[in-house]
């Protein structure tokens, strides 16, 4: 009997692996992504180690970083919340011989995909496994799950999940001012966006940004919280007066605007500036999320972190200086700010934000970033952001 599960297991296991081997691309077949072979190598090469011991009789294993905030380090060098060297070992037994096929299958699919030039979003690479016999996901968190610890794999060698060519299903945020972004289709047809040129609109950002390149010659990025604020600013044109790039985060910043701010801000050597509401949310999950990462993320955060983003406002101070109207902090708002306080160690090892953050709790209040519209509807964008964009030395790190 246990010789006849050990040999299923081999079976699955080599079935599965053999799927990722069966299709390259057409030889000269044009790709978008310049880093497209290199990922199709790095999944031939971990499928043929498996193979190789199967082969040879022995029990082969995937090495997956572990993704918790124990396993997660801040060096303000680097500038982001990074993985540590804790890792989990799955190896193949007759109990993960699925998770291990499922595996394998998700792997054979992203070759597949970059194979074609095409891609998946999450439910559809759900959906698709329904074809997967033994090894289909019952539901999608469990395929989530596996994207997830592929995405952990790799990450070791720089590639990302949008490489892997599975897409999320969300909204990349809007992007307005004097940049030209220049992007092509699966055909290879280039077009160049100007984003100074949508009128009462704004450039979306794609699902993945990996092939854009721009041009530009602005100042700076300037990230905002709000598509409200973001509607005023881009309306009434704010880019042109101030010569800089207005991107739409949406509450916190999907992965594709994370990374598109990331390459603009690396590329083009413009700093960015954050513009979002005076609350332990605003500051410790939507900022910190855009400057250093988080923690779930740490294998990925290199990528789509901005480590040089500075925080222009609301600060608590301005809500003293502008006597802006305020909400009282709620339970929930009062935990968030000293977790981050005591657990954060990106906050943990800067004073200013240290100070910033109990002056907030010591207050009791927080404040939005409609709440400058007190002094007027284009108060924020005749005074309150002319004067704080004077000083951007005296932005929060």
């Amino acid at each position: 009997m246990a010789k006849a599960k050990k040999a299923a297991k081999k079976t699955s296991a080599k079935k599965s692996v053999r799927k990722i081997a069966r299709k390259r691309a057409p030889q000269g077949e044009k790709r978008i992504h310049a880093t497209d072979e290199e990922t199709m190598d790095q999944i031939d090469s971990t499928a043929k180690r498996i193979y190789d011991t199967i082969h040879k009789s022995g029990r082969p294993d995937l090495k997956l970083p572990i993704r918790s905030l124990s396993n997660v380090s801040y060096d303000p060098k680097r500038g982001y919340l990074e993985i540590g060297n804790q890792n989990k070992v799955r190896t193949l037994s007759v109990n993960t011989v699925k998770n291990f096929a499922q595996t394998l299958r998700m792997m054979s699919l992203s070759k597949e995909l970059i194979s074609n030039n095409d891609f998946a979003t999450k439910r559809e690479a759900y959906y698709i496994s329904k074809n997967w016999e033994e090894a289909k996901f019952d539901e999608q968190p469990e395929s989530d799950t596996v994207m997830d610890d592929i995405e952990a794999l790799f990450s070791v060698e720089a590639v990302n999940r949008e490489q892997l060519r599975f897409y999320p299903e969300e909204h990349g945020g809007s992007v307005s001012g004097p940049l030209v972004v220049i992007d092509q289709d699966n055909t290879g047809r280039v077009a160049r966006i100007d984003c100074s040129s949508f009128g009462s609109g704004a450039y979306s950002v794609p699902t993945s940004v990996e092939a854009l390149q721009f041009e530009t010659n602005a100042d700076f990025i300037l990230l905002i919280e709000t598509g409200g604020m973001f509607q005023r600013l881009q309306s009434h044109r704010f880019w042109e007066r101030m010569n800089c790039i207005l991107v739409e985060m949406g509450g916190v910043p999907t992965r594709a605007v994370r990374r598109f701010v990331r390459r603009l801000a690396d590329e083009e050597r413009i700093p960015v500036y954050a513009f979002v509401d005076c609350d332990p949310y605003g500051i410790a999950n939507i900022y910190r999320t855009i400057k250093v990462g988080s923690g779930s993320s740490a294998h990925i955060n290199k990528f789509f972190c901005v480590p040089s983003a500075r925080f222009l406002g609301v600060t608590p101070q301005d809500i003293i200086d502008y006597e802006l109207p305020t909400h009282k902090l709620t339970d929930v708002d009062i935990k968030r700010a000293k977790d981050a306080l005591k657990n954060d160690p990106f906050f943990k090892s800067h004073p200013a934000w240290k100070k910033a953050i109990e002056q907030l709790v010591k207050m009791g209040v927080r404040a939005e970033q409609q709440a400058l519209a007190k002094w007027g509807l284009n108060y924020v964008i005749d005074e309150y952001l002319p004067q704080k964009l004077e000083h951007p030395d005296k932005f929060l790190p």
